[in-house]
């Protein structure tokens, strides 16, 4: 089992646009340059930056010299926006087969974890939604001159 990296993703290219964006209103990135921070084919960040922009965190400009944005201020995008953002899926995900009904515990046991699953998705939304892309900014930095220092 592997965990879901498209929340991670989303929050890396939002946290790189506000870093790029500094100074400026007027900077824009392109995917291939976001794809170098992430290390990864600009395919899949074009593929993110589309469900981002479709939820208007981010703009794009076409054509030559063109590229995207963020469509706010960083410090007005919440992780709970990002998350939102997103495919719903649920944080957690029941079993693969259905459990066997005539068992006392394979009876209840969906039904007893979806109460619990729920209330930690709802801990995780109240978590998500006090963190914005510029608090990923400050911490991202602090955590790189943490790392600069140490070496």
């Amino acid at each position: 089992m592997s965990a879901n990296s498209r929340m991670s993703l989303a929050v890396h290219i939002l946290t790189w646009l506000a870093y790029d964006r500094r100074g400026t209103d007027n900077e824009v990135a392109t995917s291939q340059r976001i794809a170098g921070s992430v290390d990864t084919n600009p395919v899949v960040i074009r593929r993110c930056l589309g469900q981002l922009k479709d939820a208007g965190l981010v703009t794009v400009i076409r054509g030559r010299g063109g590229g995207w944005s963020l469509a706010r201020a960083a410090a007005d995008i919440t992780l709970l926006d990002v998350y939102r953002s997103l495919p719903d899926e649920p944080v957690f995900g029941m079993h693969a087969s259905t459990p066997d009904a005539g068992c006392d515990v394979g009876a209840g046991i969906q039904s007893a974890l979806a109460d619990v699953y729920q209330e930690a998705t709802d801990a995780l939304c109240r978590s998500l939604r006090e963190t914005t892309v510029a608090d990923m900014l400050c911490k991202t930095m602090a955590a790189h001159a943490a790392t600069a220092r140490a070496h």
